[in-house]
């Protein structure tokens, strides 16, 4: 209800702020690469990663700088990697759910997710948020029937650079939040494992952001893939 109350008050700010910040944002594009394929040697593994524009890569300009290179680069020794990337900057959780119409049904061993910051910035609730997210790992389950999902937690967005206050403040609240009901949602799942968005990680190895303020750079992608490969390796 605090929160609630809040954001009311602070719909005037939140307006001003949010027209300015789409105004003044560097746009970046997906980047470039391959988005299905196998790569490397060894045991087969199937992965799909699912989401919105960080599990789309934006912040660097090729795919073997993102979230899916750099998972591939550090399995392809070990593994022949089929996979499969499916994300669009701008998804919410439900888009995403849509979205997986446009997929076949067929199995992946592993399928990782990134979705949050679109639903963040629409102010959505947290309880709503965790009733969207049950429903689409519930289809993910029947479509792909994977043995490991990894869910990427939502970035405390009140570290981006390019959100002023109190706009940055009022979206770490709802991240926040959304956050505290992933933990517990993942934690009642057995064949599921979350990864914490780490800023203050990233500050101790002076790791920076992508040039728009708002997306990974490439260092953080590499030590994103480096959490989701950890996982990986522990169940395969």
């Amino acid at each position: 209800m605090l929160l609630k109350a809040t954001t009311i008050a602070l719909i005037p700010a939140l307006i001003l702020q949010g027209n300015r910040v789409k105004k003044n944002i560097l746009r970046l594009d997906e980047p470039a690469g391959e988005r299905i394929g196998q790569m490397g040697h060894g045991k087969a593994l199937s992965i799909l990663i699912l989401g919105d524009s960080a599990a789309a890569g934006v912040g660097v300009e090729h795919q073997r700088d993102a979230l899916l290179g750099s998972v591939l680069e550090q399995l392809q020794h070990d593994f022949s990697v089929q996979y499969c990337l499916h994300a669009k900057t701008g998804y919410t959780t439900s888009q995403v759910t849509r979205s997986l119409d446009e997929l076949e049904t067929q199995h992946f061993d592993i399928v990782v997710t990134s979705i949050g910051v679109n639903d963040v910035t629409k102010l959505m609730p947290a309880e709503l948020w965790i009733e969207k997210q049950s429903r689409l790992y519930q289809q993910i389950n029947n479509k792909f029937t994977p043995k490991l999902v990894i869910a990427a937690g939502v970035p405390p967005m009140q570290e981006f650079p390019a959100l002023p206050n109190p706009l940055a403040w009022l979206f770490g609240q709802y991240a926040k939040k959304m956050n505290q009901k992933l933990d517990k949602f993942v934690a009642q799942q057995a064949h599921m494992r979350w990864i914490p968005y780490d800023m203050e990680q990233y500050k101790q190895l002076n790791l920076e952001m992508a040039k728009d303020g708002f997306h990974p750079s490439k260092a953080v992608y590499q030590l994103w893939a480096k959490q989701v490969v950890a996982h990986i390796r522990d169940v395969f």
